[in-house]
């Protein structure tokens, strides 16, 4: 990953967790990286465990964000989502993964933040 690329997912990091706690998410961990893949953000809302994958677009990339999410990242997400509940012995618990997506201008502000629930089926 190119450190331009990189600092723009930080970034998109940041403004998702913020956007996620004035929404009434709690949020536990981030960047939780397990045998099976990177969990974004790991957080509750209510009574639910809620991972949490980013996907941040420049002005330039071609695409939505949430399109860039195949089949193999989403089962890499199940995996290490799976993983963390049996690492930190969470039991039975209620839990789904959402993605928030994130587009930039060629300002360098964001244009798009939409916070989308089970969008990944389990």
């Amino acid at each position: 990953m190119t450190p331009d690329r990189q600092r723009i997912g930080h970034e998109g990091e940041a403004v998702a967790r913020k956007r996620l706690s004035a929404m009434g998410y709690w949020v536990l961990e981030v960047n939780y990286r397990a045998k099976g893949g990177e969990i974004d953000i790991v957080c509750t809302k209510g009574k639910t465990l809620v991972f949490v994958e980013v996907r941040t677009r420049g002005p330039s990339t071609c695409g939505s964000p949430e399109e860039s999410i195949t089949a193999a990242k989403r089962g890499h997400l199940v995996a290490a989502a799976q993983e963390y509940i049996q690492a930190k012995e969470v039991g039975d618990v209620e839990w789904r993964i959402d993605v928030v997506a994130i587009e930039y201008g060629h300002d360098g502000k964001v244009t798009r933040l939409d916070v989308m629930e089970n969008a990944v089926e389990i």
